[in-house]
Protein backbone atom coordinates (compact mmCIF):
# COMPACT_ATOMS: atom_id res chain seq x y z
CA UNK A 1 0.00 0.00 0.00
CA UNK A 2 1.41 3.37 -0.94
CA UNK A 3 1.88 6.20 1.53
CA UNK A 4 -0.44 8.99 0.37
CA UNK A 5 1.35 11.55 2.56
CA UNK A 6 4.68 11.05 0.80
CA UNK A 7 5.12 13.68 -1.91
CA UNK A 8 6.24 12.47 -5.31
CA UNK A 9 9.71 13.52 -6.44
CA UNK A 10 10.13 14.93 -9.94
CA UNK A 11 13.44 15.55 -11.69
CA UNK A 12 13.09 18.41 -14.16
CA UNK A 13 15.95 17.39 -16.42
CA UNK A 14 16.65 15.54 -19.64
CA UNK A 15 20.18 14.71 -18.43
CA UNK A 16 20.85 10.98 -18.01
CA UNK A 17 23.75 11.89 -15.71
CA UNK A 18 21.49 13.72 -13.26
CA UNK A 19 18.91 10.93 -13.40
CA UNK A 20 21.60 8.37 -12.60
CA UNK A 21 22.95 10.42 -9.70
CA UNK A 22 19.48 10.83 -8.20
CA UNK A 23 18.81 7.11 -8.63
CA UNK A 24 22.15 6.32 -6.99
CA UNK A 25 21.00 8.38 -3.99
CA UNK A 26 18.18 5.86 -3.58
CA UNK A 27 15.27 8.12 -4.50
CA UNK A 28 12.24 7.03 -6.49
CA UNK A 29 11.28 9.76 -8.96
CA UNK A 30 9.86 10.53 -12.34
CA UNK A 31 11.35 12.88 -14.92
CA UNK A 32 10.04 15.73 -17.04
CA UNK A 33 12.07 17.59 -19.65
CA UNK A 34 11.87 21.35 -19.10
CA UNK A 35 11.90 23.63 -22.12
CA UNK A 36 14.09 26.54 -21.04
CA UNK A 37 16.45 28.90 -22.84
CA UNK A 38 19.79 28.00 -21.22
CA UNK A 39 21.76 30.88 -22.68
CA UNK A 40 23.61 32.84 -20.05
CA UNK A 41 23.65 36.61 -19.78
CA UNK A 42 26.96 38.35 -20.59
CA UNK A 43 28.66 39.72 -17.49
CA UNK A 44 26.30 37.95 -15.07
CA UNK A 45 27.54 36.50 -11.79
CA UNK A 46 28.13 32.77 -12.42
CA UNK A 47 26.46 31.50 -9.23
CA UNK A 48 23.47 33.81 -9.65
CA UNK A 49 23.13 32.73 -13.27
CA UNK A 50 23.21 29.02 -12.38
CA UNK A 51 20.53 29.63 -9.76
CA UNK A 52 18.40 31.67 -12.20
CA UNK A 53 18.44 28.87 -14.76
CA UNK A 54 17.71 26.22 -12.12
CA UNK A 55 14.65 28.20 -10.99
CA UNK A 56 13.46 28.55 -14.58
CA UNK A 57 13.80 24.80 -15.11
CA UNK A 58 12.00 24.02 -11.84
CA UNK A 59 9.08 26.31 -12.66
CA UNK A 60 8.75 24.91 -16.17
CA UNK A 61 9.06 21.39 -14.81
CA UNK A 62 6.40 22.08 -12.19
CA UNK A 63 4.00 23.18 -14.91
CA UNK A 64 4.53 19.82 -16.63
CA UNK A 65 4.74 17.61 -13.55
CA UNK A 66 1.16 17.52 -12.27
CA UNK A 67 2.18 17.79 -8.62
CA UNK A 68 5.06 16.70 -6.44
CA UNK A 69 8.38 18.15 -5.34
CA UNK A 70 10.45 19.25 -8.31
CA UNK A 71 14.25 19.15 -8.40
CA UNK A 72 16.06 21.16 -11.09
CA UNK A 73 19.70 22.01 -11.62
CA UNK A 74 21.91 23.94 -13.99
CA UNK A 75 25.68 23.47 -14.19
CA UNK A 76 28.19 25.88 -15.66
CA UNK A 77 31.91 26.51 -15.52
CA UNK A 78 33.39 29.79 -14.32
CA UNK A 79 36.90 30.93 -15.26
CA UNK A 80 38.09 34.31 -14.05
CA UNK A 81 34.49 35.49 -13.81
CA UNK A 82 33.57 34.34 -17.31
CA UNK A 83 30.80 31.76 -17.76
CA UNK A 84 31.40 28.72 -19.92
CA UNK A 85 28.21 26.77 -20.56
CA UNK A 86 27.61 24.04 -23.12
CA UNK A 87 29.60 24.40 -26.35
CA UNK A 88 27.70 25.48 -29.45
CA UNK A 89 29.67 23.07 -31.63
CA UNK A 90 32.97 21.19 -31.60
CA UNK A 91 35.02 24.20 -32.66
CA UNK A 92 33.59 26.04 -29.66
CA UNK A 93 34.33 23.01 -27.45
CA UNK A 94 37.98 23.07 -28.51
CA UNK A 95 38.16 26.80 -27.75
CA UNK A 96 36.75 26.16 -24.27
CA UNK A 97 39.29 23.44 -23.54
CA UNK A 98 42.14 25.67 -24.68
CA UNK A 99 40.99 28.21 -22.10
CA UNK A 100 40.47 25.67 -19.31
CA UNK A 101 43.56 23.48 -19.73
CA UNK A 102 46.21 24.19 -17.12
CA UNK A 103 43.85 26.29 -14.97
CA UNK A 104 42.05 26.13 -11.66
CA UNK A 105 38.42 26.94 -12.39
CA UNK A 106 35.06 26.46 -10.72
CA UNK A 107 32.16 24.22 -11.64
CA UNK A 108 28.95 25.71 -10.25
CA UNK A 109 25.58 23.98 -10.06
CA UNK A 110 22.47 25.96 -9.27
CA UNK A 111 19.84 23.95 -7.42
CA UNK A 112 16.12 24.61 -7.08
CA UNK A 113 13.78 22.35 -5.12
CA UNK A 114 10.14 23.43 -5.49
CA UNK A 115 7.07 22.02 -3.75
CA UNK A 116 4.26 22.41 -6.27
CA UNK A 117 1.58 22.04 -3.58
CA UNK A 118 2.62 24.83 -1.23
CA UNK A 119 4.93 26.82 -3.48
CA UNK A 120 7.82 26.55 -1.03
CA UNK A 121 11.24 26.50 -2.67
CA UNK A 122 14.92 26.33 -1.79
CA UNK A 123 17.38 27.89 -4.21
CA UNK A 124 21.14 27.81 -3.85
CA UNK A 125 24.34 26.91 -5.63
CA UNK A 126 27.32 24.66 -4.96
CA UNK A 127 30.81 25.37 -6.27
CA UNK A 128 33.67 22.91 -6.80
CA UNK A 129 37.20 23.94 -7.76
CA UNK A 130 38.78 21.86 -10.51
CA UNK A 131 42.44 22.04 -11.46
CA UNK A 132 43.05 20.79 -14.98
CA UNK A 133 46.37 19.57 -16.35
CA UNK A 134 47.87 21.24 -19.40
CA UNK A 135 46.59 19.69 -22.65
CA UNK A 136 48.31 19.59 -26.02
CA UNK A 137 46.53 20.56 -29.22
CA UNK A 138 46.49 16.89 -30.24
CA UNK A 139 44.86 15.92 -26.95
CA UNK A 140 42.23 18.64 -27.34
CA UNK A 141 41.45 17.60 -30.91
CA UNK A 142 41.26 13.92 -29.97
CA UNK A 143 39.01 14.58 -26.99
CA UNK A 144 36.63 16.82 -28.92
CA UNK A 145 36.50 14.36 -31.84
CA UNK A 146 35.41 11.60 -29.45
CA UNK A 147 32.11 13.43 -28.94
CA UNK A 148 32.46 13.39 -25.19
CA UNK A 149 32.57 17.19 -24.99
CA UNK A 150 29.23 17.56 -26.77
CA UNK A 151 26.56 19.10 -24.55
CA UNK A 152 28.82 19.28 -21.49
CA UNK A 153 29.35 22.45 -19.48
CA UNK A 154 32.92 23.54 -20.03
CA UNK A 155 33.23 20.93 -22.81
CA UNK A 156 34.41 18.08 -20.60
CA UNK A 157 32.91 15.14 -18.69
CA UNK A 158 34.89 14.29 -15.58
CA UNK A 159 32.84 11.13 -15.00
CA UNK A 160 33.91 9.73 -18.37
CA UNK A 161 37.46 9.98 -19.74
CA UNK A 162 38.23 13.64 -18.99
CA UNK A 163 39.34 12.65 -15.49
CA UNK A 164 42.76 11.85 -17.02
CA UNK A 165 43.17 15.59 -17.60
CA UNK A 166 42.09 16.60 -14.08
CA UNK A 167 44.76 17.11 -11.46
CA UNK A 168 42.63 18.01 -8.44
CA UNK A 169 38.98 18.33 -7.37
CA UNK A 170 38.26 20.49 -4.31
CA UNK A 171 34.70 19.92 -3.13
CA UNK A 172 31.83 17.78 -4.36
CA UNK A 173 32.74 15.44 -7.23
CA UNK A 174 29.09 14.81 -8.11
CA UNK A 175 28.63 18.57 -8.42
CA UNK A 176 31.11 18.50 -11.31
CA UNK A 177 29.05 15.71 -12.90
CA UNK A 178 25.93 17.87 -12.61
CA UNK A 179 24.17 17.31 -9.27
CA UNK A 180 25.66 17.97 -5.80
CA UNK A 181 24.12 14.92 -4.16
CA UNK A 182 25.40 15.62 -0.65
CA UNK A 183 23.70 19.01 -0.44
CA UNK A 184 20.62 17.85 -2.34
CA UNK A 185 20.02 15.07 0.19
CA UNK A 186 20.03 17.65 3.00
CA UNK A 187 17.58 19.89 1.14
CA UNK A 188 15.21 17.01 0.33
CA UNK A 189 15.21 15.98 3.98
CA UNK A 190 13.79 19.41 4.73
CA UNK A 191 10.92 18.56 2.37
CA UNK A 192 10.31 15.28 4.26
CA UNK A 193 11.77 13.26 1.39
CA UNK A 194 14.17 10.42 2.06
CA UNK A 195 15.65 7.64 -0.07
CA UNK A 196 13.47 4.57 -0.50
CA UNK A 197 14.37 1.76 1.85
CA UNK A 198 15.77 -1.35 0.25
CA UNK A 199 13.54 -4.43 0.33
Amino acid sequence: MTEPTTPALVLASASPRRAQLLADMGFAFRTVAPQVDERTRPGADPAAEAERLAVAKARDGAARADGGVVVAADTLVALNGDILGKPRDRRHAADMLRRLQGTRHHVITGLCVLDTAGGRSVVESVSTAVTMKPMTEDQIREYVASGEADGKAGAYAIQETADRYVLRVEGSFTNVVGLPTERLAQILEGFALAPAEAD
